[in-house]
């Protein structure tokens, strides 16, 4: 009798400890599902996934891929490089429809770039997401998924030079040399920004030489600055007072720029090694003001659409946007095929790492 008062005393004492701490997540998820993995330090963890004053926060590697979705909801390193772009696609979306039901707007020609830049917005955020959330699987997941991503950032060039060109493009700007070559070099560069991005990491190992950063930056620059050269003709030229795009196309400019600083840089984390695992890193900054960019851009872009919607037809003719907006799934295609051979060479290389290490091993 006495044991089984002293058995049930203990079972409550268990149950008031359970109520005294925050559930963790293994209590939350049925048994027959894997939980991850406590973080580890980044000595733990293969070179490919440590970055550079992070100290800890990786998730193991080799684990079930459940594992890495539901480290979604689990505090690692990544985890708000996962959210910062996961939570912007929502967003979207509810201003793509406030803006809908404020301005007015009818799937036709005149409307097809501000659909595709949402297409494009929506993919770079997903295949963002989807790279800072299972990268850790293993190296080969590593690359293909970021390989995905650079697929993702050069779309999202392009749709936003569609867009700047139909709707925000002065009859002047047009006329330049640069207006009249400004669709074929939106898609080279954005091409290029792809593959300038994949061959970098394809090509260098950590620790990375500065030579990798030129390779992404002065493709992606090149693509950034013709994508943007008609907002900058308009901010220019264009009074501000007349047209409400505008500060939103001079936010979205200067969330671009901080953006690509915090990308370029590793700051603040290089000033406060392992302060920076969790939260405040350079890249998730780099993420809040992308996001806030693409935010800014389709403000913009559909109050100018409102504007020329009547007129755009008239003005560029429906064959040259049913074939500029042809050209954006020839491009997904380009760059995908772009990913895949870069990933084919990529598997061989680690196919090879592996054997060599196996050999290694046995002697």
């Amino acid at each position: 009798m006495s044991g089984d008062i002293v058995q049930q005393l203990g079972t409550l004492t268990l149950g008031i400890k359970h109520l005294g701490r925050m559930p963790r997540f293994s209590d939350l998820t049925p048994s027959s599902l894997p939980s991850p993995s406590p973080t580890v330090a980044a000595s733990q963890v293969p070179a490919l996934f440590r970055e550079p004053y992070i100290l800890s926060g990786y998730r193991p590697v080799q684990q079930h891929w459940r594992c890495y979705l539901l480290s979604l909801f689990q505090r690692h390193n990544e985890s708000l490089n996962v959210w910062t772009h996961l939570l912007a696609g929502p967003v979207l979306l509810l201003r793509w429809w406030a803006n809908v039901g404020a301005l007015g707007y009818t799937l036709d020609a005149a409307s097809l770039p501000l659909s595709l830049f949402l297409v494009s917005s929506l993919t770079y955020l997903f295949f963002s997401v989807a790279a800072h959330l299972l990268q850790s699987h293993s190296e080969h997941a590593h690359y293909f998924l970021f390989f995905m991503d650079y697929v993702g950032v050069a779309v999202y060039q392009y749709g936003c030079s569609l867009g700047h060109y139909f709707y925000t493009s002065e009859p002047a700007w047009r006329e330049s040399l640069v207006g009249l070559l400004f669709l074929p070099g939106a898609a080279v560069f954005g091409w290029l920004s792809c593959a300038g991005c994949c061959f970098a990491k394809s090509r260098y190992r950590r620790p990375y030489p500065t030579r990798r950063k030129i390779c992404q930056m002065v493709p992606a620059t090149l693509a950034y600055v013709l994508g943007v050269s008609p907002v900058v003709h308009r901010l220019i030229t264009v009074s501000w007072t007349q047209e409400p795009s505008l500060p939103f196309h001079a936010l979205q400019i200067a969330s671009l720029l901080l953006s690509a600083l915090f990308f370029s840089c590793p700051i603040p984390e290089r000033f406060f090694p392992g302060r920076c695992d969790f939260v405040g890193q350079g890249h998730q900054i780099f993420h809040i003001f992308l996001s806030l960019c693409t935010v800014f851009q389709l403000e913009a872009l559909f109050q100018d659409y409102a504007r020329r919607r009547d007129t755009a037809v008239e003005v560029f003719g429906e064959r040259q946007l049913w074939w500029a907006c042809a050209s954006f799934p020839a491009l997904f295609l380009c760059c995908i095929l772009m990913a895949l051979l870069t990933m084919r060479h990529m598997a061989k290389q680690l196919q090879g790492k592996q054997e060599r290490d196996e050999v290694t091993k046995c002697w």
